[in-house]
């Protein structure tokens, strides 16, 4: 299966779809792959990875497109302009994280051109994709098994897990639950470490006061290690997961669901985008720091 399944990475120089390009090709699988700016993607040339200038190119005989840009609309753009070189069932796999919103627009695209989408956003940052270790949230299409035979070996490359949810749109509703934990962890975290400080505290007393109980938690430790260090350079950049908060409000104000602390994480993360969106999403901290003093240490 995976020496002959011709797959088409659309964002194969995006911090997520270059190490999933990389580990599907040294999977055995022929890649062909285009990204926006295509010199971010050149290391891929080492793995036999085949770039190309536009959608349409890349797309061109491709049995699977797989779409792992940053929004909905780079999404949609991308699909769009490689239509003519799609043929009739050939499998979208749209593994971006873009909201309920978007993965609605992405079915519409789909239905009206006969391409089967497989809605499945995943779960990891730029270290479990470069390890093959992502958690993939896949859903739909519920009555093609073929489609399913056809992802299962390229889920099993670029992830440690995949958990099929049903219809599509079943993954991404999933992931906004997932994502809405992680950003709570972060924001929480952040303002906790910006709170101990501000009390004249080394955080590290908090780290040590929960250690081996109920309340320790290894992605907490894992983001204040990078704040008390001040080494933000990005797993998953602030401008992201500014744009995730944003989906969760959407779907939650779509639902009239009464979650105000998400809002409040939106306006936090976006607030802390403007002057660090590409550092590392626990950058957030710089909003809550005593004074906003970066060059400080604890």
């Amino acid at each position: 299966m995976s020496a002959e399944t011709r797959i088409t990475v659309l964002g194969a120089g995006s911090t997520m779809g270059l190490p999933m390009a990389r580990n599907l090709a040294r999977a055995g699988f022929h890649v062909r792959g285009w990204n926006r700016t295509r010199e971010k993607a050149h290391p891929l040339e080492e793995d036999g990875v085949r770039l190309f200038d536009s959608p349409a190119e890349a797309a061109n005989g491709a049995d699977v497109i797989l779409t792992m840009l940053s929004d909905a609309d780079a999404v949609i753009d991308a699909v769009e302009a490689a239509l003519g070189s799609m043929r009739e069932g050939t499998i979208w796999l749209q593994m971006s994280t873009i909201g309920e919103v978007g993965t609605e627009r992405c079915a519409e695209v789909a239905a009206a051109h006969d391409i089967v989408l497989v809605d499945a956003p995943v779960l990891g940052t730029k270290q479990p994709a470069e390890q093959g270790q992502l958690v993939i949230l896949a859903s739909g299409p519920e009555d093609s098994d073929d489609a399913r035979a056809t992802v299962r070996p390229i889920f099993d490359a670029v992830g440690q897990k995949t958990i099929w949810l049903g219809r599509a749109g079943t993954g991404t509703r999933l992931k906004l639950v997932a994502n809405a934990w992680v950003l709570t962890v972060v924001e929480g975290g952040a303002e906790t470490i910006a709170f101990a400080e501000g009390l004249g505290l080394d955080p590290g007393l908090l780290f040590e006061a929960i250690e081996g109980g109920a309340l320790d938690l290894p992605y907490l430790r894992l983001k204040g290690k990078a704040i008390a260090e001040r080494n933000f350079e990005p797993s998953f950049r602030l401008t992201l997961a500014a744009k995730d908060a944003r989906l969760i409000e959407e779907s939650a104000q779509r639902r009239d669901l009464d979650v105000p602390l998400f809002s409040t994480i939106r306006r936090r993360l976006a607030e802390g985008a403007k002057d660090h969106g590409d550092e590392d999403m626990s950058a957030t901290y710089w909003t809550s720091a005593p004074n906003n003093r970066e060059g400080d240490g604890p």
